[in-house]
């Protein structure tokens, strides 16, 4: 697939958070993040209950949890498409609720649903993307083609994107997300009801966002992609993070080897504790 990330070097410096010295590091600083809804049948439903974690450049940060567990609205809170109940957070120095704008500007946002406008090319809809994140004239020109060139896009960089295949749908949108050299990547089950050899493609540019010093924070259920990408890992269970760690961490805190069986042994625990 190439290198899609060649031109990250030029992108602009972004601002650290202020604050305690743990923070100053931290890309992605999430504090006490809680989300509630109001259902007419259950009423007041809490799917997200203080939500805290920091993400380090470089670093692939994943998010493991069932259908339901709280991830998506997590992801959705930092990439300012919902609200926060509570809480807070800053995306390279942004905080989410004062300046959305220089956040949506500072992320790229990658889910295995993620549509494209059908009656666009894929060039079209690479361009269309950057000129949405501020990115126009020559550096636009620039950046469209070597995406294109980088993640072989060419044969079908004028077919409407209602008529490509699943796998180039899929390199369209890694090169919409990227288009504008986001210092973070958030990845929402990325590879939710992709076939293998998409799921790879996908995966290949997780790792390559952190071997060029991205910040990523990566939400799955798959225990497999969990164990090859994720530095770190919060296990998140009805809202909350019932477990944090690197993988041998969370091994070694449960006695598991397996992360099937460590996920299952801290989520069981947990239901056990609120019998």
């Amino acid at each position: 697939m190439g290198d899609p990330l060649f031109f990250l070097e030029s992108r602009p410096q972004y601002r650290l958070s202020q604050g305690p010295s743990h923070l100053l590091q931290s890309v992605i600083a999430a504090e006490n993040l809680t989300k509630t809804f109001r259902d007419k049948k259950r009423g007041l439903v809490r799917a997200v209950t203080d939500v805290s974690f920091h993400c380090q450049p470089g670093e692939i940060f994943g998010l493991l949890g069932a259908n339901g567990a709280g991830k998506t609205t997590t992801l959705r809170m930092l990439a300012t498409l919902l609200e926060p109940t509570k809480g807070s957070a800053t995306i390279a120095g942004y905080d989410i609720g004062s300046h959305p704008q220089d956040v949506r500007r500072s992320i790229g946002f990658l889910s295995g649903s993620t549509a494209l406008y059908g009656r666009l090319t894929a060039k079209e809809m690479i361009r269309y993307f950057g000129q949405l994140n501020g990115i126009t004239g020559s550096t636009l020109q620039q950046h469209t083609n070597e995406l294109i060139e980088q993640l072989e896009i060419g044969e079908f960089q004028d077919g409407r994107c209602d008529k490509l295949s699943t796998g180039q749908k899929q390199r369209v949108s890694i090169a919409r997300s990227i288009v504008h050299s986001p210092p973070v990547m958030i990845f929402d089950e990325p590879t939710s009801g992709l076939d293998v050899m998409t799921s790879q493609t996908i995966m290949a540019f997780i790792e390559q966002c952190r071997s060029d010093g991205l910040t990523v924070v990566f939400s799955t259920h798959i225990m497999s992609e969990v164990e090859r990408l994720c530095d770190h890992v919060a296990i998140v269970h009805h809202g909350k993070i019932a477990a944090e760690g690197t993988v041998p961490e969370l091994r070694s805190q449960t006695g598991e080897s397996a992360m099937e069986n460590v996920f299952l042994k801290v989520v069981n625990e947990l239901e056990a504790e609120n019998v």
